[in-house]
């Protein structure tokens, strides 16, 4: 196997880091717009790691150098606004391709809160036929969230019930930063795209439909330590990739972002900043989310000043097989003591970045083996779940 990763940044960054445990692979050419970002990621790890320049807004890019280093499969590391050049180039050069988030969505022009427009991941669901008919698998959202969450929800519907009611992915943190009032421990570009998009829920009477961002608040205990946590509608990729693969009458994403973090991305709406169209500004021509990124502290740099754990989960109500009603939790926490000390990365982008690399192994084994353009969902979960525990972040499930 010759990896190209596309994105040397905070979750890039602790994918290298992991790998070089890992002998699955031979080469892995780890490309960045920033050649210095690249070779800082694949610094200290040995000949297999190689550092590359790439821009991924072009698909050309990408494909001449998945070409130049017998690239066969692409990991997807960079921004969503990139996914399409990425995945149409990884295309192009014959290789296979895994992301961490889907094309992006756009809403419904009329009825915004009310119907769904063009959906998280359709750009690449409407070339399935594409990536089938050539023999090669395009791997959707294999993060954490999505990822992991999606391989729950298929144990939990091959292992645990019968009958789901619900299936609800459910994130929450106790993260702390020394220093800064606002320090955003994920790609912040990111987080306002899927926060104040409108949120998509799926329900088997009605298919896709959405609301208003920030939507149905609720208290969530989540384990390890981290408690109550108030969590709100967000638009997501588990409730486009679960009802493909795995039958429930409702999927939902509800994240606990707090209080203060809603009310600054409500703020950046209402000031126009969250906006990626570009203005120009002294003859500057750059978009005011761009500028917003660009003066908050890199999430990948907030280690040493973190403190806390990180909970992604998957929460399931419905029928056990044998009958009674059931209702579990089946969640993995990372705590980023843990990871700086183990990893030298924060929990976040580690947690984030771990959940690939368990792919990638799987394929290589042949343990996973699958065409088309899918999600996690679509293949065997036990393998995922025994291999995560293998690299020492076991997973947990907890009775509700």
């Amino acid at each position: 196997m010759r990896i190209l990763l596309v994105g040397a940044g905070g979750v890039g960054s602790a994918a290298v880091s992991i790998a070089a445990r890992r002998a699955f692979f031979e080469t892995m050419v780890v490309a960045d717009a920033d050649p210095a970002r690249a070779g800082r990621a694949v610094a200290g790890h040995g000949e297999r790691f190689v550092a590359a320049t790439v821009d991924a807004s072009s698909a050309d890019a990408v494909a001449a150098l998945c070409r130049a280093h017998r690239i066969t499969h692409v990991l997807n590391a960079v921004d969503p606004r990139f996914v399409m050049p990425v995945f149409d180039g990884a295309f192009a050069a014959g290789a296979n391709y895994l992301d961490m988030a889907m094309s992006l969505s756009h809403p419904h022009p009329e009825r915004p809160y009310e119907e769904a427009g063009v959906k998280l991941g359709d750009d690449q669901f409407a070339v399935a036929e594409q990536w089938s008919g050539a023999g090669r698998l395009a791997l959707l959202g294999i993060g954490v969230e999505p990822g992991l969450s999606d391989v729950f929800a298929r144990y939990a519907a091959d292992e645990l019930f019968a009958e789901i009611d619900e299936i609800g992915v459910r994130d929450g943190a106790n993260l702390t930063v020394d220093g800064y009032d606002f320090a955003p421990s994920f790609s912040i570009w990111t987080t306002i795209e899927e926060c104040l998009n409108p949120p998509v829920i799926w329900e088997r009477d009605r298919g896709w439909f959405t609301t208003e961002p920030f939507s149905e608040p609720e208290v969530f205990d989540f384990p390890a330590g981290i408690g109550p946590v108030e969590c709100v509608n967000v638009e997501h990729e588990e409730v486009l990739l679960i009802p493909r693969w795995v039958d429930a009458r409702r999927v939902t994403f509800k994240y606990g972002l707090g209080a203060e973090f809603i009310e600054v991305l409500r703020m950046l709406h209402k000031l126009g900043l969250d906006s990626t169209e570009p203005v120009t500004v002294r003859g500057v021509r750059m978009s005011p989310r761009d500028v917003v990124a660009a003066t908050l502290p890199d999430p990948a740099t907030l280690g040493e000043r973190m403190h806390g754990k990180t909970c992604a989960g998957t929460w399931v109500r419905g029928r056990a097989k044998t009958g009674e009603p059931r209702e579990v939790y089946l969640y993995h926490v990372v705590d980023n003591e843990w990871s700086m000390r183990e990893y030298g990365h924060q929990a976040v982008v580690w947690q984030t970045a771990v959940n690939p690399v368990v792919a990638l192994e799987l394929l290589a084994t042949g343990a996973w083996s699958a065409s088309g353009v899918i999600g996690p969902e679509a293949l065997p979960p036990v393998p995922f779940l025994d291999l995560l525990t293998e690299y020492g972040s076991p997973w947990e499930m907890e009775e509700r």
